[in-house]
């Protein structure tokens, strides 16, 4: 038996800001939308590894009232979960992403004590996204 990631959930408040954060700054593919009751389902695919998918979704998408207001609660912190990624240039993307509006720089590209080098940033919906050098 294995086991393997086929995906993520990446929470956002605006679809289109999204797309030009995750497709025309990080890079990634759109292999599919779904619009449905006002809603936007996004997935999206690096080269790298294409069976592994980001999904896009907003609070209130598919979800109670109750649940998507908390959940839009947590995101207006910026209290979800980060998304961490590895890039081949991390100077390039960082570049790129910096420029992109309604992203909030964390932390420039640096060496880490723990062996890495990276950069965070928070998307347009104000997730934490996390890139390292490959």
């Amino acid at each position: 038996m294995s086991t393997s990631i086929s995906g993520v959930h990446v929470t956002v408040d605006d679809p289109d800001a999204a797309l030009a954060f995750y497709r025309d700054s990080l890079g990634l593919t759109v292999v599919n939308r779904v619009d449905k009751d006002g809603f936007s389902w996004i997935t999206l695919t690096t080269d790298a590894q294409p069976e592994i998918s980001v999904v896009l979704s907003q609070p209130h998408g598919g979800r109670s009232q109750e649940d998507g207001d908390a959940l839009a609660t947590l995101l207006a912190k910026g209290a979800l979960p980060m998304l961490q990624l590895k890039v081949s240039d991390l100077t390039a993307t960082f570049d790129k992403l910096a420029a992109t509006p309604g992203v909030e720089v964390l932390q420039e590209p640096d060496d880490r004590f723990w062996g890495v080098r990276d950069a965070a940033v928070r998307d347009p919906a104000g997730n934490m996204i996390r890139v390292a050098q490959a």
